[in-house]
């Protein structure tokens, strides 16, 4: 009678558990996002590669204690550096996890991915002329004084992908950053230096694994980090964060009309409520919406700084008016087709 009772409660319980993902039918900001699996997504300060139809989602792997780097002056928590995850959907809605694309390393502190250094935004492009996928990423140590950028690379999308190591761009630190690929096929570093003073964009070789010599510098002094990048009827926006560490504060955003030319900072893009935090949360890339015109996803992060695995995703609809200027709102939930709207 026991294994036959058991036998209906697993019969009762999996429909319930699988048509709960199946019907899932709007993105929520800040909630619980579980994967296909039924585990929560793990993929912190992540970007978005879209290729042959499907999107691919990579993040930090943050898991385990959280803990607070001793002799740190400001509030240096950090978990164990657990590599990079992988992600697939056709949706944007439905995620299956893909595995570790990139592993860390638990047994050479030497390593540039050893679990106590700092493997952060990782960023994946293609590249057509190569038919690599070319992943790079914040590398840095516990201190933040290392300040470098990283660069792997693979023959599938999901990985695995293969560290080949890190670098100073022309001699630049380098610590919070992303990548931009534009219409042409030339891709673009984008990261914070010189202390998170001053933001750099440097152009990437044809083959996307090292650096030209045409680096730029902006936002002069003006201490901005999460830089996320798109383009919208040929102006160019970089969205960024303050510089506070983990407590959030009030995005911004600089325009330009020519990705290395001038770039003019202008005010917050958020509105309403909980506007002046970013809505609790930090920049990590903008998401064009393929199939969908002028549609683009505001992607952040929703840190827990004394339990970073609880950190939780902020995405929401990024619009522009008619003047060019962007604008994000904070909804409870919204699916993929009204972000058009």
């Amino acid at each position: 009678m026991r294994s036959i009772t058991a036998l209906w409660l697993f019969l009762l319980v999996v429909p319930a558990y699988i048509t709960g993902y199946a019907q899932q039918q709007y993105i929520i900001p800040g909630a619980s996002w579980q994967d296909t699996a039924g585990n929560q997504i793990n993929a912190h300060g992540g970007g978005i590669l879209y290729y042959n139809g499907i999107y691919y989602w990579y993040g930090e792997i943050k898991k385990g204690t959280t803990w607070r780097v001793p002799g740190s002056t400001w509030e240096n928590y950090r978990v164990n550096a657990g590599g990079i995850s992988c992600y697939s959907s056709k949706d944007l809605l439905h995620w299956k996890p893909e595995g570790v694309a990139l592993q860390s390393d638990a047994t050479d502190s030497t390593n540039d991915l050893h679990i106590s250094k700092v493997i952060e935004r990782p960023k994946v492009i293609y590249n057509k002329k190569t038919g690599k996928f070319v992943m790079w990423m914040h590398i840095d140590s516990q201190d933040y004084s290392y300040a470098r950028s990283g660069v792997a690379v693979s023959d599938k999308p999901e990985g695995p992908f293969q560290y080949i190591g890190s670098v100073r761009p022309n001699g630049n630190m380098a610590r919070d950053m992303t990548i931009f690929q534009d219409d042409d096929g030339r891709a673009y570093h984008f990261y914070s230096s010189e202390e998170n003073q001053t933001m750099h964009i440097c152009e990437l070789t044809d083959d996307y694994l090292s650096h030209t010599k045409n680096d730029h510098r902006i936002l002069v002094q003006q201490a901005r980090e999460a830089p996320a990048v798109c383009r919208y009827n040929n102006r160019f926006y970089l969205f960024t964060s303050g510089c506070t560490g983990w407590s959030p504060n009030a995005a911004s955003y600089a325009t330009a009309d020519s990705i290395m030319g001038s770039w003019t900072a202008h005010e917050n893009p958020c509105h309403g409520r909980d506007a002046d935090s970013t809505y609790h949360a930090q920049s990590t890339y903008v998401l064009p919406v393929q199939g969908q015109k002028d549609t683009f996803i505001f992607m952040a992060d929703r840190w827990n700084k004394t339990d970073l695995e609880a950190s939780l995703y902020i995405w929401l609809p990024l619009k522009f008016n008619a003047e060019g200027k962007p604008d994000i709102w904070w909804k409870e939930e919204w699916t993929i087709e009204g972000a058009a709207l």
